[in-house]
């Protein structure tokens, strides 16, 4: 299994198709995931991105964090393992 990244304060008119560019020229991406709202459909501001090996998700965070996309300075790093938060009915 890849390195699962995240990345926060994208644009909300940002795309998969962008991510995938963008990661894909630090090495192979297996998926780039940007979350939505369940109600809006409305971007909500971060992804995840998978790539296929950790050293290129490493370099990939090294070169990506900070960086610009779309005017706003985008967060990028490991991303956590996902904490339990229960029955949410």
């Amino acid at each position: 299994m890849g390195t699962r990244i995240y990345v926060g304060k994208l644009a909300y008119e940002a795309t998969e198709d962008q991510l995938q560019k963008l990661f894909g020229q630090h090495g192979t991406v297996v998926s780039a995931n940007i979350i939505t709202d369940r109600e809006s459909g409305q971007s909500k501001g971060f992804a995840f991105v998978e790539m296929e090996k950790d050293e290129e998700a490493q370099a990939a965070i090294k070169a990506l964090d900070g960086s610009e996309v779309s005017g706003r300075n985008i967060l990028v790093n490991v991303a956590r393992p996902r904490e339990d938060r229960g029955d949410r009915r």
